[in-house]
């Protein structure tokens, strides 16, 4: 495969780029979460996925303190969590002291709110990104329905909604949907609901000298959402990324949306 240093970006509002490959840190606590994140750094890795509920945000800012890149150099997402309700402020602020930044680029409501519309806490988020503490605000995890009530009753749309994304669960109706509001998908778990020996991945990465989970990758970027595969072991986190060096046809790129269940 041909090196290619370029990562592409989207653009969220206010004109803040986001790289479209981010390392994802789900499960990755402790000393295994900062050794994989610092890793995924010095592998070229610039957009790093967090949350308060995964309780390594201390890890992940530790690694990107000891990879001595610039905090601009790297886009850092966080989340809230549903029971932080009410305790927006709080917890942004933890996050950063966690992080050791003055800032986050994506701070995200984690999960709708249950027996809550969530507008108040979604003002706050709007009011915290006005003040600087994070460049953008968005949700994860909400339907169409969700991002709408938001956008109708506060007139701000979420930068991005982060939810489950994978070939088998490919919906291009959602897909337009959030194209069509102005709002970004990133897509999680892009293994998760994935048959990597699936003859059609399995065919489509030896044609490319790849891998089938590269396939999975390269595949979300064709389609233009954000993908976050996370790992802890090294070899994969670098086969992840490299993924710029080739790229779908049309025709590959129906194929695996055809594999939708």
């Amino acid at each position: 495969m041909t090196a290619v240093t370029e990562q592409p970006s989207v653009v969220l509002p206010r004109d803040v780029p986001m790289p479209i490959l981010g390392f994802g840190t789900w499960q990755a606590t402790g000393n295994e979460g900062y050794e994989s994140t610092l890793y995924a750094l010095r592998a070229g890795y610039r957009h790093v996925d967090t949350a308060t509920m995964y309780g390594n945000e201390a890890g992940v800012g530790r690694a990107l303190r000891d990879s001595g890149l610039r905090r601009g150099d790297v886009f850092i997402t966080t989340k809230l969590p549903p029971e932080r309700t009410g305790r927006e402020r709080e917890t942004i602020e933890a996050s950063l002291t966690a992080l050791g930044t003055d800032h986050v680029d994506l701070w995200l409501i984690h999960w709708p709110l249950r027996g809550s519309d969530g507008l108040d806490t979604w003002r706050q988020f709007v009011a915290i990104r006005d003040e600087g503490l994070a460049r953008a605000v968005g949700v994860s995890n909400y339907s169409i329905g969700q991002l709408d009530a938001l956008i109708e009753e506060t007139g701000e749309t979420p930068a991005l909604n982060q939810i489950e994304w994978a070939p088998s669960l490919h919906d291009p109706r959602t897909l337009a949907a959030h194209r069509e509001r102005g709002i970004v998908l990133e897509g999680y778990s892009p293994f998760k609901n994935t048959d990597l020996n699936d003859p059609v991945l399995v065919r489509i990465a030896d044609a490319h000298g790849v891998t089938a989970a590269q396939v999975v990758i390269r595949w979300h970027i064709e389609h233009g959402i954000v993908v976050i595969p996370k790992s802890v072991t090294p070899e994969r986190i670098d086969l992840n990324r490299d993924v710029f060096g080739f790229t779908l046809t049309e025709a590959e790129v129906r194929e695996i949306d055809a594999l939708v269940r």
